[in-house]
This record gives C-alpha cells, sequence and structure tokens, in this order.
C-alpha cells in the first residue's frame, strides 16, 4: 500500500447487494463520487483526499474499530451485535427493520419466561442473550449466519430471533411474532482512532445535510392575506415560513419546508383555505 493512500481518509462500504448501492449513491449525492474497477477493494474520491473500501457489511463495525478504516456505512444490528467500540455518528433515514423473536403459530410460548432452556436459532446471538438476561432466562444458541426462518420446521431450535421486513416470510412459515427485540437501521459509525477528525467532520456535515433534505419538500404557494395566519399555522416552515408581497396586495406568497410524508395532506389543507398555485419541490441537499 502506497504512503499516498495511507493518508487518505478510508470510508468502509457494503461490497454488494442493496445497500452497496444506496451506500454509493448516498456518498455521490455528497459529493464523493469514486468509480470502482471490476473486482477492486479501493476506489479513490475525485475531489476529496478520501478513499472508499468495499467490505463485507458486517465486518464494518470491526474493522472501524480496529482502525483499518476510518468511517463505515453499516446497519445499526450489525454494530449491536459485533460489541465493536465505535463513535455513532449518523443515522442514515434508510434500511429500517425490526429484530423479532418468533415462533411457532400453534406453540405455546407466550412470553420471554418460558424461553428457558430452549433452543433459539439466530444470527444475532449477543443481542439475543442480552435481550434474555434482561428478562431472567437463560437459553440454549444455534447460531447461524444465513437464513433461519426454516429452522423450526428442521427440529433445530424452539424459537428464532431474526430481523423482520413485512412478515410475509414468517406468514410462510407459520410464524408469529412473539416479541420485538429492538428496531435498527443504517448508520455512519467513525473510529476512535481517527487520524483526521476535521475532514470525518466534514463529510459527516455533508451526508447529513442529503439525509435532512431528503426527509423535507419545498412548498411555495399564494394565499389571501386574509388567511395568511391560517396558513402559517399549516406551514410553520423550519424556523419560520417565507412571506412575500404580491403585486395585487390582497394576495402574498409563500414558501416553506414541510416534512415529505405530510405533504399532501398539507396541500389539502392549504386548498381548503383558498390557496392556490400550490407546488412541491422536492429538497435535495440542505443544512438546518
Amino acid at each position: 500500500m502506497t504512503g499516498e493512500s495511507k493518508a487518505l481518509l478510508r470510508i468502509g462500504v457494503p461490497s454488494k447487494g442493496r445497500l452497496a448501492e444506496i451506500a454509493a449513491q448516498l456518498l455521490a449525492d455528497a459529493g464523493l463520487s469514486f468509480r470502482r474497477s471490476e473486482r477492486s477493494l479501493f476506489a479513490r474520491c475525485k475531489d476529496m483526499p478520501v478513499e472508499v473500501t468495499f467490505l463485507r457489511t458486517d465486518d464494518i463495525p470491526v474493522l472501524a474499530a480496529e482502525g483499518a478504516i476510518d468511517l463505515g456505512i453499516t446497519g445499526a444490528d450489525l454494530v449491536a451485535e459485533s460489541g465493536a467500540d465505535v463513535v455513532h455518528r449518523l443515522d442514515l433515514g434508510m434500511g429500517s427493520c425490526r429484530l423479532a423473536l418468533c415462533v411457532p403459530d400453534d406453540s405455546p410460548i407466550d412470553g420471554p419466561r418460558r424461553l428457558a432452556g430452549k433452543r433459539i436459532a439466530t444470527s444475532f446471538p449477543r443481542i439475543t442473550r442480552g435481550w434474555l438476561a434482561e428478562h431472567g432466562v437463560e437459553a440454549r444458541f444455534v447460531e447461524l449466519t444465513g437464513s433461519v426462518e426454516v429452522m423450526i420446521a428442521l427440529g433445530v431450535a424452539d424459537a428464532i430471533v431474526d430481523l423482520v421486513e413485512t412478515g410475509s416470510t414468517l406468514a410462510a412459515n407459520r410464524l408469529r411474532i412473539l416479541a420485538e427485540i429492538g428496531r435498527y437501521e443504517t448508520v455512519l459509525v467513525q473510529s476512535r482512532r481517527i487520524a483526521d477528525p476535521a475532514l470525518a467532520d466534514r463529510i459527516v456535515r455533508r451526508l447529513e445535510g442529503i439525509v435532512i433534505a431528503r426527509g423535507w419538500s419545498l412548498l411555495e404557494y399564494n394565499v389571501p392575506r386574509a388567511r395568511l395566519a391560517d396558513a402559517e399555522g399549516i406551514t410553520p416552515g423550519f424556523n419560520s415560513p417565507t412571506v412575500m408581497q404580491l403585486e395585487d396586495p390582497a394576495w402574498c406568497a409563500v414558501r416553506a419546508m414541510v416534512k415529505r410524508g405530510e405533504v399532501h395532506a398539507v396541500m389539502e389543507r392549504l386548498d381548503a383555505i383558498g390557496a392556490s398555485a400550490i407546488i412541491e419541490t422536492r429538497i435535495a441537499n440542505c443544512r438546518l
């Protein structure tokens, strides 16, 4: 490895899968664009002294803790399971999932205490063991790295702990959720051995601007001045809305940030008070 590469701030990202694509797009949106050569483990960013390293997602927390990478994009569930001593820098607002304890539909197990001495198949023994300890329960673990839903049908386990998204896989395997152990999403973590914290802060701030922007839209509309107070109540903005006088003194134009998930309902409320020319603009980047 060259002396130049050692001086670069190194970001670990998943090497394949949907999260790899999401991470690459997030970095590109933050001005950290790169081109990965086929089978290459490293890629240099164009305009910043940053090198991207392509890794297994579950290795990223450990490598950050060891100082092999400075920043890493991975799942919060993998950080918790690894027990790696890293700094949590940013929730990335994607990849949300639940870690759930599941049993067969017809199982008599109705609470965590009924799991004492039972066999639990999971890829998350550390998290599961900690959760059971909070309930004063000890169980036997069947530790796996792949799919665990079929382990009960195979007679390997009495219960499983696994990530759940829609629940359709559980239904197909005739399983039900007994308890939710935790909720996780994709996160940015940082090594405690980082050599250039100022550069890391710049990158985190850029990524934060993209993540925040994805949750907001900009609404612009015209409203009768007599209904301005009502409109401001509907769209208070981040700090306050921007209000501009139109050529017709009876009307004014308003511009305000609105949470993206609330846009449709907000537009309906504005329409009901007489607002017109209501336009939504997606925000690509922002600093709040």
